[in-house]
């Protein structure tokens, strides 16, 4: 097809070059040459030869062909040309058109490349979209997640906050309450909603919330946290005692935006602070009660025998009445021990400094010391280092306790050899350095144990005989305390088999009496003396001792007996027992002094172990005396008080008085005739209706009034007191009525001493008394 494409491009190309004469005349010529060929071949094939006329007729078909040759060839040409020139401008148009597309393929791949490039950047931005919504959506379920977990959070922490037994609440700057927990809710007896927007004014009785409001400030003016305790009151009545923190919040600017408080019941450890505060003193009135008791026998002992000593015996009574008084003296410091210990619990042991005679003094412990060694066949020895001085002011009593421990001790593990004390002092300006040692050859205290013998109760075990130990653990304990009080102190030295040392240091001021004022008799004239006193044997040594020294003795053996018989006018003195068995000794003085106006001296007579004249003197006594009474002591009162005029002190609280009810007939517990009429009235069945009621009641007007009773609110407790008193009224029990009725007193004297023991009568027997009251209604069904 290309070559005859070829060939028809070339004729075409031939014709416009020649141009259609030439090409004609060409043409011509070439088809009359052709048909001559042809004829030629034609005829040569046909015939074998060929002929002119042959020739002939191939140059004449030749020639007539030709022109219509000629002629379709220049018409096809032309059509051809015309095509062709059409074919050139479409060809033209075409590459116009090509340009076109071209310029506008190339407008279409920019715009398709910026399209591409805008699809991806709104690919990206779709993607980076994505990622945001997916970042926020995260973020969104991250603050969902963080909510939900804070809100559980929150939760937790206000069940926690609600489940503390605590109080717990919150307070703006201006003192108004913006959030509590449970407890706080039960304590005010509103809810947290009620309470925000209050202040402790309206919460609280004015009382307390003056407290609250003075600590708040306190708070916000030094920024700093407060605790402290305060009784804090229930809506029903109850009183509780709280230790109260109190915290100061901020934001976190700084700025300041109130406070939280804490709260904590310490009612139990105030009620167990209470109740040991009672045991104390329980313990304390025991102790001097025993102390009076055993003291009173004792005293009669020691006194019967220093009196029997003064008189005409022969050498074994003298000896078997010395081994009774030096015994019984001995007994008296071992009371002595035990009372000590007691005050030394209560920081309540003084010293009295007065003038001793210290010769006397030492010549005295020598005495008596040597003859506890001859009855236990040892040897006693004193040994003076240095000379001593006449007379230092130092509480005698207490150093001869001191000095009889030790010697006691030394003895008491000495078996064979002997004691001895060796004293020496060096005296300089206005005071004297004393040093006392106590050296025996017993059996000694191991090195490991001598750091601990004055221990409170410490017994030191030997290791020769774990039965032997140094004293009660008492006296040491209690001497080493006392010689501390005296400015001086105890050390010891020992070895194991070999004996023990006690040193005794002291340094005591000098005393300004001359000699002639200590050691002059004292010359009295005789004395019309009234002592009161309650116990025979301390009568009879006593009387003895002052009608030896010429005084005339009147005695009263109760204190009615003493406010009846006595007469200011008859008497130069008056000697009055603190315990006796109508009142005490206290309560004649001040009887005494509010009857009279002038007045003998008042001397007080103790069985105990007087220390401090300072409680005597301030309950109205002149002055006090241990007994049993000594020579030189009532001389010495008698000296200082008979020429002078009597103090008077403030009156004092007329002691306490137990109450005693029988707990034996229906009568005495019960209200019967009230009672009786009620049944007859109503029968049995409202009765134990009512009997049911008030034991229903009983425990929370008992919880109450105990919690009343720990803050000491005399109000509270008196209206407690009312509403037991009633309750126990309306159902007859006669007795539980009787108490309360005193329980709700205050006026009554010593209201405050027995209302702890009428509140223990009330919760102690109202059951028993409601199972009496049955066990009655029982026998009337």
């Amino acid at each position: 097809m290309k070559p005859i494409k070829n060939l028809a491009q070339y004729y075409v190309d031939l014709l416009v070059r020649l141009g259609i004469l030439r090409f004609s005349i060409l043409l011509a010529m070439a088809l009359v040459a052709l048909a001559v060929v042809v004829q030629v071949g034609i005829t040569l094939g046909l015939s074998g030869h060929v002929d002119d006329i042959d020739i002939v007729r191939s140059v004449f078909f030749g020639l007539i062909i030709t022109p219509w040759a000629v002629y379709f060839l220049s018409v096809v040409v032309d059509q051809l040309e015309e095509s062709r020139q059409r074919l050139s401008k479409l060809v033209s148009k075409l590459k116009d058109m090509r340009s076109r597309d071209q310029e506008l393929n190339l407008r279409l791949q920019q715009n398709i490349a910026k399209l591409n490039l805008q699809i991806e950047e709104r690919i990206k931005a779709e993607e980076a979209r994505k990622e945001a919504i997916n970042d926020l959506e995260n973020e969104v379920y991250q603050r969902e997640r963080t909510q939900v977990e804070l809100a559980e959070r929150t939760a937790l922490l206000r069940s926690f906050i609600d489940a503390s037994p605590d109080l717990i609440y919150y307070r703006n700057a201006e003192g108004v309450f913006s959030g509590c927990n449970r407890a706080m809710e039960e304590l005010t007896g509103k809810r947290e909603s009620e309470l925000v927007g209050l202040t402790p004014r309206d919460v609280y009785s004015e009382e307390i919330a003056e407290q609250i409001i003075d600590t708040d400030q306190k708070v916000f003016i030094d920024n700093q946290a407060l605790t402290y305790e305060q009784w804090l009151e229930y809506p029903d009545g109850r009183k509780n005692y709280f230790e109260l923190r109190k915290v100061p919040f901020y934001s976190k600017e700084g700025a300041h935006l109130g406070l939280v408080g804490f709260g904590r019941d310490i009612t139990e450890r105030k009620q167990h602070e209470d109740s040991l505060e009672k045991a104390s003193k329980d313990k304390t009135t025991f102790i001097s009660t025993i102390s009076h008791e055993l003291r009173t026998p004792l005293n009669g002992i020691v006194g019967l025998s220093r009196m029997l000593l003064d008189s005409q015996l022969d050498q074994e009574q003298r000896k078997y009445m010395q081994t009774i008084n030096v015994s019984a003296i001995t007994l008296g410091n071992i009371f002595s021990d035990i009372i000590d210990m007691d005050k030394f619990d209560r920081r309540k042991l003084e010293l009295l400094p007065t003038t001793l005679h210290f010769e006397e003094f030492i010549a005295e412990i020598e005495s008596i010391s040597a003859l506890m060694a001859e009855q236990k066949g040892l040897r006693f020895d004193l040994e003076r280092l240095s000379s001593l001085p006449f007379a230092v002011k130092i509480d005698a009593t207490r150093l001869r306790q001191v000095l009889w421990n030790l010697i006691s001790n030394a003895m008491k593990f000495t078996k064979e050899g002997g004691v001895v004390m060796t004293v020496s002092a060096e005296t300089l300006d206005d005071h004297a350095e004393i040093t006392i040692e106590i050296e025996d050859t017993g059996i000694g205290i191991a090195e490991s144990e001598l750091d601990k013998i004055f221990a409170m109760y410490y017994q030191v075990k030997t290791g020769k005989d774990n039965l032997h130990a140094v004293g009660t653990g008492i006296g040491l304990a209690v001497s080493k305390q006392l010689v501390k009080m005296m400015n001086g102190d105890i050390t010891v030295s020992s070895e194991e088999g070999f004996g023990t040392t006690f040193s005794l240091t002291l340094t005591v001021p000098l005393a300004e009496e001359s000699a002639s004022e200590i050691l002059a008799p004292v010359e009295q004239p005789g004395l019309r003396i009234f002592m009161v006193e309650d116990i025979e044997l301390n009568i009879t040594v006593a009387k003895s001792l002052l009608e030896s020294l010429d005084h005339q003795v009147t005695v009263a053996m109760t204190g009615q007996e003493a406010l009846d018989r006595f007469k200011p006018d008859d008497y130069d003195l008056v000697l009055l027992d603190i315990q006796l068995p109508d009142m005490t000794g206290f309560d004649v003085a001040q009887s005494y002094r509010q009857s009279y106006n002038k007045l003998p001296p008042l001397v007080a007579l103790t069985a105990n172990v007087l220390k401090n004249k300072r409680e005597y003197l301030d309950k109205g006594m002149d002055d006090a005396l241990s007994k049993p009474l000594s020579v030189l002591a009532i001389q010495e009162v008698i000296g200082r008080l008979c020429d002078i005029d009597p103090v008077f002190c403030e009156p004092v609280v007329e002691a306490e008085k137990s109450v005693e009810l029988s707990d034996d007939t229906f009568s005495t517990l019960l209200d019967l005739p009230m009672l009786e009429s009620y049944v007859d009235i109503v029968g049995v069945k409202p009765v134990l209706d009512s009997i049911q009621m008030f034991e229903e009641m009983m425990p929370d007007y008992i919880e109450i009034l105990d919690s009343n009773m720990v803050a000491k609110d005399q109000d509270r407790i008196v209206s407690e007191a009312h509403k037991i008193k009633g309750a126990a009224g309306s159902i007859g029990l006669k007795r539980i009525q009787s108490v309360a009725q005193k329980a709700q007193s205050p006026e009554r004297v010593t209201w405050w001493e027995n209302i702890s023991d009428w509140v223990e009568e009330i919760k102690n027997g109202y059951q028993h008394d409601i199972q009496v009251l049955k066990e009655w209604l029982a026998q009337r069904k």
